[in-house]
């Protein structure tokens, strides 16, 4: 199923690459897009189960979704996850 959140703290293309590389290592996840303009993350999962699992990794890694509670620490979990993506190749 195809499946897309909308996340806080998404700001260019190196945070759109931290999420893609994160998300592919998720077994069940495939076809990731990340779109910086509308702050949105699309993606193929098998179930509800793995929709929820992707949004507790965006969470971890600094994105959490709209509807959650966007704290400091995922603010600066996110330059941090942006700086790595822009840095990475």
């Amino acid at each position: 199923m195809r499946t897309t959140i909308i996340v806080q703290n998404l700001k260019c293309g190196g945070c759109a690459k931290t999420i893609t590389s994160k998300l592919v290592e998720l077994n069940s996840i495939s076809d990731v897009e990340v779109n910086p303009d509308d702050s949105s993350v699309s993606f193929h999962c098998a179930d509800v189960n793995d929709a929820i699992l992707v949004k507790e990794k965006l969470q971890a890694i600094g994105y959490p979704s709209i509807d959650a509670k966007n704290t400091v620490l995922s603010k600066a979990k996110s330059y941090v996850s942006c700086a790595t993506g822009k840095i990475s190749k």
